[in-house]
Parts: C-alpha cells; structure tokens; sequence
C-alpha cells in the first residue's frame, strides 16, 4: 500500500469517485483551477474538466442551496466549504432543506450530497479559522457526521459519504492533514510518508458509517474520542502507563453506541475527550449516553475533556488546545475515583 498525507487521501477518494459514476461533481470556492485551499482538489479539474470540478461564488448559503437543488435531481455534489467557521451563512440551508429533503417528501426525494469541512485548531488560525462545530450537525435529525482521523479513513468515509443517499457532514480536521499530531507542539512534526497509518489503499473502498474503531486495547478504562484528539489521547496514554482502551469513534451520528458500550462495561470508567467547547459539546451527548447505557458498570464520574468555553484565541492557542497534559490529569482522576 502507498503511504499518503490526508490530503491526498481526500484527493484521491474524489478521483475514484468521480471516475466510477459521472453523476459525482464537485463544487466550492476555488476548488477548481486552484485546486482548493488546502488543496485537496488539486488536479480534478483538469482531469475531470469544468463542467465537474467548478469554482463557485464566495457564498456559502449559495452553494450549499445550489448542491441539495443538484442532488434532488439525481446529481451527487461534493462541497467544500473552505473552513468549518465559514458554514454558518449556509446553516439554515443545510438544516430546513437538506436534512429535511427525504422527510418531507415521504421519501420521494433524496439529498445525496457531501459537505466537506476543514475543522480544529493546532495551526494558530484564531477564532474563525480553528472552530469544531461538529454538536451543530449531530443535533439535526437527517444529518450524518463523520471525522477521520487518518488518511485512510479519510478515505474510506469520504467514499461511503459520497455513496450515501442522505447529506453526510465530513469535518476534516486540518491540523492532521500533513501528519498525525499528538498535541505536543514543541516538538518537531511529522509526516504521514513517515508513519504506518499513513498507508492507504489503492482504488475503492468504504469504511462503514456508525462503525468506531477500537484503537489502543485496555482494562483501567475507556477513552472515547475523535479527529485529532485520536493521536493526543495515545500520547498521553503512553505517557501516563495506565491500560486504558482508546475508542476512535470516525462516525459521531451514526454513533457507535455498542462499541463504546461494550468497552466502558468491561472497564467500569470512562473519559470523553474533544476539542470543541465544553458546554453542550458532542461530548456533553456522549457522557449522557454512556451514562445510560453503562449505569451499573460505572465506578468513577465520566470525565469530559475539552476546550474551553471561549473563542478560539491566538495567542494563548495551546492553552486552549486539549493536549496531553489536561489528558494525563484525566486519567489520573478516573483512576482515583
């Protein structure tokens, strides 16, 4: 298998998709001839031509409006919005009209359409380049939302997005777009070319959604989480020496609630870690959940871990950032309770 960073793992899903049914376009601003901000439609253009690979108008509202009108009539759009922070215009879009298309029309019409969206901070992007709104979409009943946390997931889900028959949310968060990023800032970073998660396979593949991925096994408990905050939590994991089993849950809605279920009763504790703000973020649903679900099992208050309740600041960027410090303290607590 060749080794790819994320975004050519993006790049590369779109191609496969594209070459293998005609009625997949993409569409966003300059993702065209410039091949995107972040560049994960480089070369689709040219390859594909205009008429599938076009640049739009700087108006979220338009094109999310334009891509649901495309996927009513049989087309599947593939958007990028630029930043996650710049979807906000084309919310009420996404919410009244696509999420609603398949209910309102008593299944007479479908919006198969994806909405791509770099997500996170870790690149000093202050507050309206590094917000993680993933809690905006997962609490819209006919939206799906998925975060990757490696190239070959990015892939995998990026494909089982655009074969979907309803609108998929990808949030891609952009600071593992290069590599994988454990939180340690100070540190030299690293390549995907350099690390076994970096590899990818060839041609087409799906990763199912609503299926979590258990990435690190153990028996002290269980740390549940997503994107970015994947790699943090192993830092910190092995940092700390404490068996506790990392859940990579790829797929927020859908949820995996068996997989993490069947690990946080094994392990009778649990962390919930993620970027976004603490209060009403995903993991404030997630706690809920367990906490149902893993009632008579629990023997310690399930954590939450997260940014806090303040925009994203610039300066202070790794203070807010969740790194591995915060993380081990958790750990630490769950273990004592």
């Amino acid at each position: 298998m060749a080794r790819m960073s994320m975004i050519e793992a993006i790049r590369n899903a779109h191609e496969v998709a594209m070459e293998a049914d005609e009625n997949v376009v993409v569409m966003g601003e300059d993702v065209g001839y410039f091949g995107g901000v972040f560049r994960c439609t480089a070369g689709l253009q040219k390859r594909f031509g205009v008429e599938r690979c076009f640049d739009t108008p700087i108006s979220e509202l338009g094109i999310v409006g334009t891509a649901i009108g495309m996927a009513a009539y049989g087309l599947k759009p593939v958007v990028e919005i630029q930043f996650a922070d710049y979807m906000y215009p084309a919310y009420d879009q996404l919410v009244s009209e696509a999420a609603r298309l398949r209910y309102r029309s008593a299944g007479e019409f479908t919006c198969p359409m994806v909405v791509r969206m770099p997500t996170g901070g870790g690149i000093f992007g202050a507050q309206t380049h590094s917000q993680s709104p993933e809690a905006l979409f997962t609490h819209v009943a006919g939206l799906k939302t998925v975060v990757p946390s490696t190239p070959a997931d990015a892939k995998g889900l990026l494909l089982a997005a655009i074969n979907d028959p309803d609108p998929v949310i990808v949030l891609e968060p952009k600071r593992l777009y290069n590599g994988p990023f454990d939180g340690h800032f100070d540190r030299p970073s690293r390549s995907w070319s350099k690390d076994e998660k970096g590899e990818v396979e060839p041609g087409h593949y799906e990763i199912p959604l609503g299926k979590a991925s258990t990435v690190r096994d153990g028996s002290a408990a269980t740390l549940v989480t997503y994107g970015t905050m994947v790699h943090v939590a192993l830092a910190a994991v092995e940092e700390s020496g404490a068996d506790i089993e990392v859940i990579d849950l790829r797929t927020l809605l859908p949820l995996d609630l068996d997989a993490v279920a069947a690990s946080v009763n094994r392990t009778g504790r649990c962390i919930v870690l993620h970027e976004a703000t603490l209060t009403s973020g995903y993991g404030a649903e997630l706690a809920a959940l367990i906490q149902s679900e893993c009632f008579y099992a629990l023997e310690a208050p399930i954590l939450r871990v997260a940014g806090w309740d303040t925009p994203y600041p610039h300066a202070q960027e790794w203070d807010y950032f969740p790194g591995p410090e915060r993380v081990k303290r958790a750990i630490a607590t769950v273990l004592e309770g």
